[in-house]
């Protein structure tokens, strides 16, 4: 048996899963502190369905601790970037278009020193140690905590960034170090970005995932503990401590991880129907399919693996206006407050759900409270949220043929069993819990993403190479080797570097090797 927790702004979700079946489901609201809510989705469970903690093998979570903090821009470390790239790339120094409330935050400090590479693989300059030792000098004395190092082409080679990690540790003992080949991908100002924002969240995680783990432990739990990735796969606690950053979209990845299991479409379009918002994504070959653009977060421009998705203002929460024979909904929502303000709750505040209910749609709340909502209303309001949601989902197609819908999150009861443009819509069983769920049967994965120079009649030995390489991480990140494969190969060719020059990308994954304890 395992447990999966899905940590949303408004509830957090749990299962208990026994191999594929679902013994027991819960919804409980979110707390401020995210712990104590996570200890009563758990005291749920165990009152649902009792068990013994010694029969759970694993626990899953998926939480919005990391991205919450950079969104509110709140429990951040003080933070240096220090980037090798001189004599190229001074006139875009680190930090450059960062909202200035992060860099606040961080107390955000931005170093340039001699190092770097070529595209590929030649020195731009040597590493100069008394430059490097004056700047790490200044990181001392201005208290910094955390430091992001980012060096010209490191995903090409990471020997520079490896080697002033080394004197910055030997310098500052106990200071936190994050290499921006580990992070990003290529692109210079992205993958530096994505690294200092995890730089400036490896206090927090310390901090969570000690917590967490003591949480469990104090509730009678061995068993190890995960936290949910943006490409729908998980890493361990450990992981987790050094990369903060992986975690940012789990929530959206979950869903449409829980609705590949529980519809059993591995190729569909997946909504999840929120109090807030409606995310929309595809599903491929069961997994997310990725955001080849860069991803804004909190205001910065990254590129790590993240989901591709859209949302829209749609959700349990969102308001209802009436204006003569117009009727619209959202974007705003009354959120966690919808048991206090919607009609059916003995509020007055009208709502989605309040429609949802006066049509038959959803059986919640009193029904009573909304008999008398005009029903020409009701069913504009209805027929508004349907149409903006098979929009968004026309938008993420990028073939003309109809796709599949897997309807998932308790606020999908506001939509109809068919959408404009769907081949099919599907509401599974479990859909309200199915963030939970993608956290629970979550696989460990691995990828290698980087540039190769392909020799003439040896294209097939370099992918043998990527493949056995990704392949590999994903067995140390703790997969059955029996049960990995690759999932998805890419290859860019890339004209301007001279040696046939291939960019390659290959995932692997597996499932989750569950010890005996």
């Amino acid at each position: 048996m395992r447990i999966g927790i899905d940590v949303g702004g408004t509830n957090t979700d749990a299962v208990l899963l026994d191999g594929n079946s679902v013994l027991a489901e819960t919804k409980t609201a979110t707390s401020a502190d995210v712990t104590s809510g996570i200890v009563n989705a758990i005291d749920q469970l165990r009152h649902a369905r009792p068990f013994e903690p010694a029969a759970i093998k694993a626990v899953m979570i998926g939480t919005t601790h990391f991205i919450n903090a950079i969104v509110e821009a709140d429990r951040l470390s003080p933070t240096a970037a220090l980037r090798l790239g001189l004599p190229a790339t001074a006139s875009l120094p680190p930090l450059v278009g960062w909202p200035d409330r992060l860099i606040k935050a961080i107390n955000g400090q931005g170093y340039l020193c001699h190092g770097g590479h070529e595209f590929d693989g030649r020195l731009i300059s040597p590493l100069d140690r008394s430059e490097l030792l004056r700047v790490i000098e200044d990181i001392h004395t201005r208290g910094i905590r955390s430091v992001a190092i980012s060096s010209v082409f490191s995903p090409v080679n990471a020997e520079l960034e490896q080697e002033v990690a080394s004197l910055v540790l030997e310098q500052v003992p106990g200071v936190h170090v994050s290499m921006s080949h580990e992070i990003g991908r290529m692109g210079l100002l992205e993958r530096e970005n994505a690294t200092i924002i995890n730089a400036c969240l490896r206090e927090l995680a310390e901090q969570v995932c000690i917590g967490l783990a003591a949480t469990l432990r104090e509730a009678g739990f061995a068993a190890p503990l995960y936290l949910s990735q943006n490409d729908g796969t998980l890493m361990d606690v450990d992981y987790a401590r050094e990369y903060p950053v992986a975690t940012f979209a789990s929530g959206p990845t979950n869903s449409m991880r829980g609705a590949a299991f529980l519809s059993g479409l591995e190729t569909c379009a997946v909504v999840d129907v929120g109090g807030t918002t409606s995310d929309v994504g595809i599903l491929q070959s069961g997994f997310p399919r990725e955001a080849t653009a860069e991803v804004n977060v909190g205001g910065v421009r990254t590129n790590f693996r993240m989901p591709d998705v859209l949302s829209v203002g749609i959700g349990g929460g969102s308001r209802v206006r009436v204006h003569n024979d117009d009727v619209t909904v959202g974007p705003d929502s009354v959120g966690y407050r919808l048991r206090d303000e919607a009609y059916v709750f003995g509020g007055h505040t009208l709502t989605a759900t309040d429609l949802a209910v006066a049509s038959g749609q959803a059986e919640v709340g009193d029904p009573a409270l909304v008999a008398k909502l005009d029903p020409t209303q009701v069913r504009a309001g209805l027929d508004h949220m349907a149409a903006k949601v098979a929009e968004v989902v026309d938008r993420m197609r990028t073939s003309p043929t109809p796709l599949p819908v897997a309807l998932v999150g308790g606020g999908s009861i506001l939509l109809p069993d068919e959408l404009d443009g769907a081949a099919k819509v599907l509401r599974p069983d479990h859909f309200a819990v199915a963030n939970a769920i993608g956290a629970a049967i979550a696989q460990i994965g691995g990828e290698v993403d980087r540039i190769f120079a392909v020799a003439p009649g040896k294209r097939d030995d370099v992918l043998d190479t990527a493949k056995q390489e990704a392949v590999d991480r994903a067995v140390a990140a703790g997969a059955e080797p029996a049960s990995v494969e690759i999932v998805d190969v890419e290859e860019v060719p890339i004209a301007y570097l001279p040696g046939n020059a291939t960019r390659i990308r290959v995932r692997a994954v597996g499932d989750l090797t569950l010890r005996d304890l």
